[in-house]
Parts: C-alpha cells; structure tokens; sequence
C-alpha cells in the first residue's frame, strides 16, 4: 500500500504511527495491497476552508474524506474483484484534534488515530448518517482501533524481550550474570 503523508499544519506529528494505523486498518478491511492513500494535515484556517466550501457548514471540523473512487481498470479479463484503487484523501487538523485529545483525556497521536481510521471508512463508503449507520461505522472504527493497539502492543513486547534476550547473551558470552527480567518476561 502506498500511504503519502503532508503535514501542512505547523504541527508536530507522530507521522510513521499515522501510516501504521491507515495500513492495519486498510489491511484489515481487505483493501488491496497495492491501493494509494493520502493524508493531508492542515491548519485551521485551510480546515475551515475545506469545511465551508465541501460540507457549507462554519468553522474547522477535525477530519474530512475525499474519496477518487478511481478503481483500476488496467487488469487481466481473468482477474476477478477490483484491482487497486487510488482510495482518496483523509485530511485531518491537529490544532482542532488536539483540542478534542483534551476533552477525552488522551493524547493528540490517539486522537489523530481515531479520527484516521474514522476518515478511511468514509473513503471506504462507510458513514453515521443514521442511527444503525452510525452503530456499525462506530464499532468497526473501535475495533480496529483495539486491535491496532493490541498489535502494536504485542510488537513492543516482543521488542523488548528481543532486547533482554540479547543482552543476556552478550552477557552470557562475558561471563557476567545476566540482567534481571521484568515481571512476565521469561
């Protein structure tokens, strides 16, 4: 998958967790591997731009979608389902997300998670429009989200013990004792 970040926003942002995120999740739903995605950070002023002229509504909002719905068409006749596709852009704002962290008391990377994920499943035609609409996108969104974190959990876990175990080598290769290992490390 080919995920492009611009970050226009003048605000710092964990970028690779960005791209990680949109990956897992397009991974998950089963996008095809060789799709583009595009995410946009921008500031205030360009968010509320886009949110007048696209959605006539006032003032910033904290992401957008902009789906191509470009599917391609240059495959074999004996291929079945859809080729790759250039999905569209999510633009996100930080400043407006990193108001919104502080009200749900987390941080601004959890909150440009969320609403990463959010804006991949309108590109992907998902939307809360309506009550049941709004359950079933809610959900996936969480679980995704859930299952990002698991993952990314579990490969700090591993990372970590690939560390101890080397240090244990090494340490084993010295003749020194070993370091000690944090609970549930063995």
């Amino acid at each position: 998958m080919t995920i492009e970040v611009a970050n226009e926003s003048g605000v710092e942002v964990d970028e690779t967790s960005l791209i990680a995120v949109s990956r897992f999740a397009l991974d998950r739903m089963g996008i095809n591997a060789l799709a583009e995605l595009s995410l946009l950070l921008v500031d205030v002023e360009a968010m509320t731009d886009l949110h007048v002229k696209w959605m006539d509504e006032p003032g910033p909002t904290d992401v957008m979608s902009f789906p191509m719905d470009e599917l391609d068409t240059a495959r074999r006749p004996d291929e079945s389902g859809p080729g790759p596709a250039l999905l569209g852009d999510v633009v996100l704002c930080p400043a407006v997300a990193t108001d919104q962290a502080s009200q749900a008391g987390h941080s601004l990377d959890d909150e440009l998670h969320l609403l990463t994920v959010h804006g991949i499943l309108h590109l992907l035609g998902y939307d809360h429009a309506e009550p049941a609409e709004e359950r079933e996108m809610f959900r996936l969104q969480n679980d995704l989200l859930d299952g990002w974190r698991e993952n990314r959990a579990d490969a700090e876990r591993r990372r970590r013990l690939t560390e101890v175990d080397a240090a244990v080598l090494d340490a084993a290769e010295m003749g020194a004792p070993a370091p000690a290992r944090g609970p549930g490390e063995s």
